[in-house]
């Protein structure tokens, strides 16, 4: 399953039912499992683990050492979960001193071109659209869609559930369960579309639209807001999830349209 044509490090691990391209260069200590498929002319570079059902299309360069100039070339690691999607020409980078790996989970879509930096941590059943460019240290939850040609800041953290218009420039944190977009960045309202297909009800959507309309449309500021919606709004875990990850963002969240 290894093309003769391909080069592969002697301490490379690879499964026997994965499938390795013609021009595919895999360096030393790098893993990847059952039923994984390398296309012609990928890179996948040292340190570097990759699960099952992946497949690295062409010209991908998966693992290269971090584009910051703090490196000095300590042991770090690039770990990828099961059934990833990673297209033509995507790059991801190692961590650094600062995470020790960059991560991604499990059942990911990675368009062509797209980039992820040095020490991100990307979650589960998300898409990012071609040309998406996450710089170090951006967090991702899960089930996001990232319009094609977003751009987010290091340090970021997007929620999960949320839709990014393309061409966005993610300065600030993106909180769960809603649409942002435009220049600058701003919410724009639920992704209610999204939680539908995710299995939301009709009452959870009003539940997560209430919180939302107090954060962004009330005219408080966001730490008077957030007392209100523990006065106002009954506890759930989306109301937890949303309150969770405002307290917990140094960045501060998007401002409201």
């Amino acid at each position: 399953m290894i093309s003769n044509l391909a080069s592969v490090h002697p301490n490379a691990k690879i499964d026997e039912t994965a499938q390795i391209g013609p021009f595919v260069f895999i360096e030393d200590d790098v893993e990847i499992g059952a039923g994984t498929v390398v296309d012609a002319n990928a890179t996948i570079c040292a340190h570097t683990r990759i699960g099952k059902n992946c497949h690295v299309f062409p010209s991908a360069v998966i693992g290269a050492i971090p584009q910051d100039l703090k490196f000095q070339g300590e042991l770090t690691y690039t770990i990828i979960g099961d059934n990833n999607v990673l297209r033509e020409c995507c790059t991801i980078h190692r961590g650094t001193a600062s995470k020790g790996k960059t991560v991604i989970g499990d059942n990911n879509l990675i368009m062509a071109y797209c980039h992820v930096a040095h020490d991100v941590v990307i979650g589960n059943n998300n898409i990012m659209s071609n040309l998406t460019q996450l710089a170090g240290e951006v967090v991702l939850e899960d089930c996001a869609v990232i319009g094609g040609g977003t751009l987010v800041h290091q340090f970021s953290h997007i929620g999960s559930y949320v839709m990014i218009q393309g061409g966005t420039k993610v300065l600030k944190d993106v909180p769960p369960y809603i649409l942002a977009g435009r220049d600058p960045i701003c919410y724009c309202g639920l992704n209610s579309v999204g939680l539908h297909r995710r299995g939301f009800t009709n009452e959870q959507i009003e539940h997560i639209h209430s919180i939302y309309r107090i954060i962004f449309q009330s005219g408080l500021n966001v730490s008077q807001a957030l007392a209100r919606i523990s006065e106002a709004i009954p506890q759930s875990e989306e109301r937890d999830r949303i309150v969770s990850f405002i307290q917990s963002s140094p960045r501060g969240i998007l401002k409201g349209m």
